[in-house]
C-alpha cells in the first residue's frame, strides 16, 4: 500500500515539472499570501490608529487628534478640519469631563484606501448653575470613516454620522426613558414626522416642543413652543425636510413637573426634570441633472 501510495507522489511530481501551466500556481499562491499578510498588518495598523484616536480624545489633546486626520478632511456634513476641530474644541470647553468610547464593526481594505465601521459612545456631565443642579450627556452614534494610506500613514479623509442620538438629562429626568422617532435618512423637500415619547411617571405632567435645527455653524437654535403630550406620552410633528443641501437634526426640550395636593387640599405643581433628546436626519440633496428618459412601445 505504501508503494502504491509513493508511486502516486512521484506521478505527481513529475506531472508538474512537465507541465509549465503549473508554475504558476506556486507564485499564485505566494501572492495569496502576501496579500493576506498586507491586509493583516493594514487592519492592525487601522486598529492603532483608532486607538490613538480614543486615547487622543480622552487626553484631550487636540493637537495629537489633529495629526491623524489628513489635511483635506471634510465630514458628510461638510465641515473642513479646520471647522470640525473647533466643533471638537467647543464640545471640550463645554464638557470638560467627556469620555471617548469607539468600537471598531467593520474595516475594508482597497489597495491604499479603507472604510471603517464604527460605534461610538460618549459620556458627560453639565453643571446648570442658575438652576444648581447636574446634568448627565450621553451620546451614541454610529459612523463611518474613510482613510488613505500615503507615505506607508494611514489617516482620516472623511466621516460619515450614519445615525446619532444625544441626550442631555436634568433632575428626576435622568431616570426616564425618552426617544424620539426620525427617519435616519430623507429626500431634500420631504415631508417626514417626528415623534418624541416619553415613559412618564404616574402623578405627573410633560410639556415638550420638537424642533428642526440645519446642521451649520453656527447653529440656528429656533424658539421652542412647548405642548402638554397626549395621553399615549407622545407629541409629533410634520417636518419638510431642507433644500440647503445641509443635514439637520430634530431636538425636542422636555419639562417633567410632579403634581401633588397639600394638606388644605391645593393642587402643587414642582419642576423635578428637564431634557434635551437630539437625532440626526441626513438629507439627500435633490439630483436636478438626474433625468429619465421614459419610452412608451404601442402594445
Amino acid at each position: 500500500m505504501k508503494r502504491v501510495l509513493l508511486s502516486v507522489i512521484l506521478g505527481g511530481i513529475l506531472l508538474l515539472n512537465t507541465v509549465p501551466a503549473q508554475a504558476g500556481f506556486f507564485t499564485d499562491r505566494k501572492a495569496i499570501k502576501a496579500q493576506i499578510q498586507y491586509e493583516k498588518n493594514c487592519k492592525k495598523d487601522i486598529e492603532e490608529l483608532f486607538a490613538k484616536q480614543e486615547n487622543y480624545a480622552k487626553a484631550y489633546d487636540i493637537k495629537g487628534l489633529e495629526n491623524i486626520y489628513a489635511q483635506n478632511f471634510i465630514d458628510n456634513d461638510g465641515y473642513n478640519k479646520d471647522v470640525y476641530f473647533s466643533l471638537i474644541q467647543d464640545t471640550w470647553d463645554t464638557y470638560p469631563d467627556i469620555t471617548y468610547t469607539t468600537k471598531i464593526k467593520d474595516i475594508k481594505l482597497n489597495g491604499d484606501y479603507a472604510t471603517v465601521e464604527t460605534e461610538e459612545f460618549a459620556v458627560a456631565t453639565s453643571d446648570d448653575m442658575d438652576r444648581h443642579i447636574v446634568g448627565e450627556l450621553n451620546s451614541t452614534s454610529k459612523c463611518l470613516y474613510h482613510l488613505q494610506k500615503a507615505a506607508n500613514k494611514w489617516k482620516i479623509t472623511s466621516e460619515q454620522v450614519l445615525e446619532e442620538i444625544s441626550t442631555l438629562k436634568y433632575g428626576n429626568a435622568r431616570y426616564i426613558n425618552m426617544t424620539i422617532e426620525s427617519p435616519k435618512v430623507i429626500g431634500a423637500n420631504q415631508q417626514y414626522t417626528a415623534t418624541l415619547r416619553v415613559d412618564a411617571p404616574e402623578n405627573s405632567m410633560v410639556v415638550a416642543s420638537i424642533n428642526q435645527e440645519k446642521i451649520v455653524n453656527p447653529a440656528e437654535k429656533p424658539e421652542d413652543h412647548f405642548m402638554k403630550l397626549a395621553d399615549d406620552n407622545t407629541l409629533s410633528r410634520i417636518f419638510t425636510a431642507n433644500t440647503d443641501n445641509v443635514n439637520e437634526y430634530n431636538v425636542a426640550s422636555i419639562g417633567i413637573t410632579d403634581t401633588s395636593r397639600t394638606i388644605n387640599g391645593e393642587i402643587r405643581v414642582a419642576m423635578n426634570g428637564l431634557a434635551f433628546v437630539m437625532t440626526r436626519v441626513n438629507v439627500i440633496p435633490i439630483n436636478n441633472f438626474a433625468k429619465v428618459d421614459r419610452k412608451t412601445e404601442d402594445k
